[in-house]
């Protein structure tokens, strides 16, 4: 499902326009993603928890010359850890 296909069914789910589901799917995706910028953490109850980590910097291979090692710089990265209402909806 693509966020289109989100959209859609989200609108039809609740009953109102496609524009107005686009609308609700662009909010979301918006709101995370600036809570996890300022450090924040979203959590849905039963879903599960979207958060921001640090990925260590290390060393590495560079593929082009794999007998020169680079260093390659810390980074943050999403993370997203489902909750127990969505890992029992999956055992099913």
């Amino acid at each position: 499902m693509n966020k289109a296909e989100l959209a859609a069914t989200i609108a039809d789910k609740v009953g109102v326009s496609k524009k107005e589901g686009e609308g609700m799917v662009a909010a979301f995706v918006e709101t995370v993603t600036t809570t996890l910028v300022s450090g924040g953490e979203v959590s849905i109850a039963g879903f599960g928890a979207f958060s921001a980590k640090l990925r260590a910097g290390r060393v590495g291979v560079n593929p082009q010359n794999p007998t020169e090692k680079i260093q390659i710089p810390p980074v943050t990265v999403p993370k997203f850890k489902a909750g127990k209402g969505l890992k029992d909806a999956l055992k099913k």
